[in-house]
């Protein structure tokens, strides 16, 4: 449909079907039934979510049965910002509700680049994984609060290492290898780093980009950086690359302690990422968020405004560097 511009009519609205089996419903349909609320409209719910701040957000938690080790005090202590502090005495983790679904089923994750062919990661490999390299962080010295950054595109080994930092409470934060050396170090010196991971280069539009002199300069640059691992993304040889960097060791290495997870209870505030902003008035501006708030708003945002389901399979364009 076509409609002169300035005309406030709708491009497309979902059949009545649609509307009947949509999360968002179901979600209604909760409410009316636990809780009294009758809200005819999505507005309407919307509207309630903005006045009864409060009420939305733990109804949330409930519907979406958090599971915190220790139970929240209060949903929000004063409506102020910044100083807004949420679920007060509430601890949990996010990664532990990354794999409290998982099932054989259905794969975990879906792979394909330029370079390779579709991998399937099934939950199991992914969580045998995740518990190794959590394993392997927590012999270099890693603990919970450290931060661990990368410079890597969206390949499994990313999505892996982030899960391995949030399971034991390490805080994560990421660049993609198109930014440049200056890009990185202007992010990563701010927020004090223990470990980079880094692939060796990367591949767009049928070329190839090589990026070990880059993460020479980071290592040079960083100087709380204490170990590099290296993922090898272009070139076969990572123990040569390996060798001619300091402190650092190839994935594989990080891979070979078996383990079982173990997920870190943390406070609902306590950091998960650091983000940053463009920088276009100065040094990116560091964006920290935390365990609690980014589950929620993915419990939210996902299910309900994206109307996800388990069958459902998710993708965003998007890199390492933003957030989407």
């Amino acid at each position: 449909m076509v409609t002169p511009f300035g005309h406030d009519v709708p491009l497309w609205e979902a059949g009545e079907d649609v509307k009947r089996a949509a999360n968002i419903t179901r979600y209604m349909q909760w409410l009316k039934r636990e809780k009294g609320l009758n809200f005819q409209t999505r507005d309407d719910l919307w509207q309630w979510s903005v006045d009864h701040l409060e009420d939305f957000w733990a109804s949330l938690w409930e519907y979406f049965h958090i599971q915190a080790s220790s139970p929240y005090s209060a949903v929000l202590l004063e409506r102020k910002m910044p100083g807004a502090k949420w679920f007060s005495g509430a601890t949990l983790n996010y990664a532990e509700h990354v794999f409290r679904n998982a099932t054989s089923s259905r794969p975990a994750l879906l792979f394909r680049s330029e370079r390779h062919a579709m991998v399937e990661v099934s939950w199991s490999e992914l969580q045998q994984k995740v518990a190794s390299i959590a394993q392997s962080l927590r012999a270099m010295g890693v603990q919970r609060g450290d931060r661990v950054v990368a410079y890597m595109p969206n390949i499994p080994e990313t999505l892996m290492a982030f899960l391995a930092c949030a399971s034991m409470g390490a805080t994560w934060s990421s660049c993609s290898p198109d930014f440049g050396t200056n890009s990185v170090i202007d992010r990563f010196k701010q927020i004090e780093p223990k470990v980079l991971f880094a692939v060796d280069g990367y591949q767009y539009g049928g070329k190839t980009f090589d990026r070990r002199p880059i993460i020479a300069e980071l290592q040079q640059s960083l100087p709380t950086l204490e170990k590099t691992v290296l993922v090898p993304y272009l070139f076969a040889d990572a123990q040569s690359a390996v060798e001619d960097l300091s402190n650092a060791v190839t994935w594989q290495e990080l891979l070979k302690q078996p383990s079982e997870i173990v997920f870190e209870q943390v406070p609902f505030d306590h950091p998960l990422w650091v983000l940053y902003s463009s920088g276009t008035t100065g040094l990116p501006k560091a964006i920290v968020q935390g365990h609690g708030g980014i589950l929620l708003e993915h419990l939210k945002s996902l299910t309900l405004d994206m109307d996800l389901k388990p069958q459902d399979r998710f993708f965003w364009f998007t890199t390492t560097g933003w957030m989407m």
